[in-house]
């Protein structure tokens, strides 16, 4: 086998699992400050309780 042959289809796999996983980890994290941020009477409209958030 020659050498093009034999290497990795995607090599840049490991930049884009760090990339997806800093994404979901900011979308996680915008999600709890903007919870946070609301009353407790907001979150009871929406179905939580302070200790959830």
């Amino acid at each position: 086998m020659e050498f093009h042959e034999n290497r990795s289809k995607r090599p840049y796999i490991a930049f884009v699992w760090i990339w997806k996983t800093v994404k979901n980890w900011y979308r996680i994290n915008r999600t709890r400050r903007i919870l946070s941020a609301m009353s407790d009477e907001q979150l009871k409209d929406v179905g939580l309780s302070r200790f959830d958030v």
